[in-house]
């Protein structure tokens, strides 16, 4: 909505509002154009006319609104009431935060550089949020989601969110902003920030064996040795647990059948074990191309749905402990050996959980639930049918003929560690811009502020060891100097690190330049060639369940850690506080849309009003 075109009279009062995402200041900074300038200025106007006097009580005045110009004959007591519905309209949307910037009648130089430098910058917040508008309407007729919705914040602060489309296509249920979806393995990364406080706590080791958590757990085995699976293994998906297909465990059985086949067959010649081999061989072969032939050449969106035809994506049964999850795949066998090699698992998290409830002595819900309060996730949940969950939109799927029908009925109590989560994207939001707190903060450059270079050192040793529970942005004037000690995150910086560290041996399916960290895909930064490709550093992790697809993506800033002078005079650099960079997420209720790529396109259209947050 703009007020520009509805209201303006002579240049008296210019009114620049838009919708959400221009929340370039909080609202007390803004500047709203008071009722006795306005009257004042339009008088001043209207004393350059002739016969000033018969337009005393009856003033005449041109508007332009809709588009058009009208001449009235109202008297001032009308007048003031037009612009107090503007002023109470204005208001308005300034308290739902859908104004950025109200014109003032009447300024100084001073504020006029400023207020032509935040034009400039509303300007570049304008086009970023048309882009990336631009981006997920795209996407979102490309697949032909029923709805979408998309966040983005910038330096902690929630810029832009939008809806578009449908959360109930039968109701006419618009999206918005609190619209809930199901958020599929962004669960991992959620669930990652939980085990990496028992890990920081000490009460979870991340090198011991499963077993010493559940010895109920079978031993496994692999080539015919024992081997231990180990929960960093897990969540770096290199534990050798199977995902959702089962059709490695014919396939091992057919290598075992040669096996054996070659051990009773050890009195007969070579060629003929050859022989033996290579017809099983053959046969193998000749089933898969009759199914390629049938099928044809899949590409990579094809491939995704036939992931969804496997059967355990469609669990209706409710599992009443994650020890009972379990049963699913506990004793089947290794897909390969744990450490080896990398293989994308959502039941690898499932055990992950279970060493969770056993470390804190906790049931998963009841600890991930209390995880949630810590955080401030309000309106994060793990997936249940039974509760009454506000603004949870539907999921949709797509028959055979390509039309919409609503998604069958799941339920991910087996699975919730590793995608059985449903929020929102001021939620989403809000997780990143805790981890990306945690990465950026450090302890030992906490302090911020005008420090004098030569005493910054021992400055802040004597601020650490003096102002341990100064609270964040408390300040401490200390002549021309002031320090500040902002809140330790919810995780240390150093396993942050670890965390976005990509680990060997690992891939990114979502991003063939990144690999596999711990809960979370990382992309290094890399640029070797001038003019050639520049590789950012981010992380992110996409998601997919039964109607529904997510990705939660951080892109930190590159001046992070640059220290930057506030005016040519001032010796003093001021280091910007935590969180800084780019959190883009997008949550849509249809199935197998990649939505990765768009998602780091929208984070870099902001890098530009990124220094002016």
């Amino acid at each position: 909505m703009s007020f520009r075109n509805m209201w303006h009279v002579r240049g008296a009062c210019v009114m620049s509002t838009v919708s959400k995402p221009f929340i370039m200041k909080q609202i007390s900074n803004l500047h709203v154009c008071t009722f006795k300038n306005s009257k004042k200025r339009l008088q001043r106007r209207l004393i350059q006319r002739k016969n000033y006097q018969d337009y005393r009580h009856t003033e005449r005045f041109s508007t332009y609104m809709y588009g058009q110009y009208f001449n009235k004959k109202e008297s001032w007591s009308k007048v003031l009431k037009v612009i107090t519905c503007i002023g109470v309209s204005a208001l308005a949307l300034a308290k739902s935060k859908q104004v950025f910037s109200v014109g003032k009648c009447e300024e100084t130089d001073k504020v006029k550089d400023e207020k032509s430098g935040d034009f400039n910058n509303s300007m570049e917040m304008f086009e970023a949020i048309n882009k990336a508008r631009d981006l997920i309407q795209r996407i979102k007729d490309e697949t032909g989601s029923p709805g979408i919705v998309v966040g983005v914040s910038v330096n902690g602060k929630d810029i832009w969110k939008e809806g578009l489309g449908y959360s109930n296509v039968e109701n006419r249920s618009p999206c918005t902003a609190d619209t809930i979806f199901r958020i599929a393995s962004i669960s991992k990364s959620i669930t990652m920030g939980m085990v990496a406080k028992l890990w920081e706590n000490g009460a979870l080791d991340l090198d011991k064996p499963v077993q010493h958590y559940l010895p109920q757990y079978p031993v496994k085995y692999f080539d015919g040795q024992k081997v231990d699976i180990t929960t960093r293994q897990l969540v770096s998906h290199l534990g050798g647990i199977r995902h959702y297909e089962k059709d490695y465990i014919n396939k091992n059985k057919i290598n075992k059948d040669i096996e054996n086949l070659e051990k009773s067959l050890h009195t007969k010649t070579k060629d003929v074990v050859d022989k033996a081999v290579k017809k099983d061989k053959n046969q193998t072969s000749d089933k898969k191309e009759e199914e390629q032939s049938k099928d044809g050449k899949k590409n990579e969106n094809e491939k995704k749905k036939s992931e969804f035809e496997n059967k355990e994506y469609y669990i209706q049964k409710a599992y009443k402990s994650i020890t009972e999850s379990l049963t699913l795949f506990q004793d089947d066998p290794l897909v390969h050996k744990p450490g080896s090699k990398f293989l994308y698992t959502s039941h690898g998290w499932t055990l992950v959980s279970a060493v969770m409830e056993k470390a804190a002595n906790k049931p998963f819900d009841t600890l991930m639930k209390e995880y949630f309060n810590t955080l401030g996730l309000q309106h994060t949940y793990l997936e249940e049918n039974d509760p009454l969950i506000y603004n949870r939109g539907s999921h949709y799927v797509k028959n055979k003929n390509g039309r919409l029908i609503n998604a069958p009925y799941v339920n991910n109590s087996y699975k919730w560690a590793g995608g059985g989560f449903i929020s929102d994207v001021t939620d989403l939001l809000k997780f990143g811009n805790i981890m990306l707190y945690s990465y950026q903060y450090d302890a030992d450059i906490s302090i911020t502020g005008n420090i004098s270079k030569e005493d910054n050192q021992t400055k802040e040793d004597n601020s650490r060891s003096k102002n341990k529970l100064e609270t964040v942005n408390s300040v401490v004037d200390k002549g021309h100097n002031s320090e500040r000690k902002l809140l330790p995150g919810y995780l240390k910086r150093k396993t942050m690190d670890m965390i976005f560290a990509p680990v060997d041996k690992t891939e990114c399916s979502w991003d063939k330049d990144g690999f596999y960290g711990m809960g979370w895909a990382v992309v290094s930064e890399k640029y070797e060639n001038g003019y050639c490709k520049q590789q950012r550093h981010y992380v992110s992790h996409t998601g997919g369940a039964i109607g529904a697809s997510s990705v939660l993506l951080i892109l930190p800033s590159q001046n992070y850690g640059k220290q930057k002078e506030t005016s040519s005079e001032e010796k003093y650099g001021k280091q910007p506080d935590p969180p800084q960079g780019i959190v883009v997420t997008i949550i849509t209720n249809m199935g197998s849309v990649g939505l990765n790529r768009v998602a780091l396109e929208i984070a870099k259209s902001f890098e530009s009003v990124e220094s002016n947050i």
